[in-house]
């Protein structure tokens, strides 16, 4: 074979596999939340193709968790002020969420500047009946810190 057809085979078999790399989900987001109380994403994009999906929240604040604690819950829009506000309820010792609420489809726990968390679902959950928001549940917080989860 000349070597001008092997260089050119090798460049197409390396546009295959960086074509098929590009197609392949990403079933995880990276999210950072701040001491402004702002999160860096306003939407995050499941695909559809993933079974589970986690979100990676980092708090880039300085500021201790019982000061400026973040963390992240998944649940429907209309869901959310209900879930907010029996979460401040419960307290900080339960991260801010009602133990066993329903409405919730998955949370994080609560962290303070410096530290990351995760938190994993399956996509099937939030697939149909939404919309679906991911928000801070810190007393105030979810006024400013929230999005939106739409499934692609």
């Amino acid at each position: 074979m000349r070597p001008y057809l092997i260089a050119a085979a090798i460049l197409a078999a390396s546009a295959s596999c960086a074509s098929f790399g590009a197609r392949a989900a990403t079933c995880s987001a990276d999210l950072e939340g701040n001491d402004m109380m702002k999160y860096s994403l306003t939407n995050i994009d499941v695909p559809k193709s993933c079974a589970n999906f986690t979100i990676n929240l980092k708090h880039t604040g300085k500021l201790a968790k019982t000061v400026m604690g973040h963390n992240v819950v998944i649940g429907k829009t209309a869901d959310m002020a209900g879930i907010d506000s029996d979460g401040m309820k419960a307290g900080a010792p339960a991260d801010y969420v009602k133990a066993g609420d329903a409405r919730v489809v998955a949370h994080s726990k609560l962290i303070g500047g410096g530290e990351s968390t995760s938190v994993s679902f399956p996509v099937a959950k939030i697939a149909s009946g939404g919309p679906y928001a991911f928000f801070c549940s810190f007393p105030g917080h979810s006024t400013l810190m929230k999005g939106t989860l739409t499934v692609k």
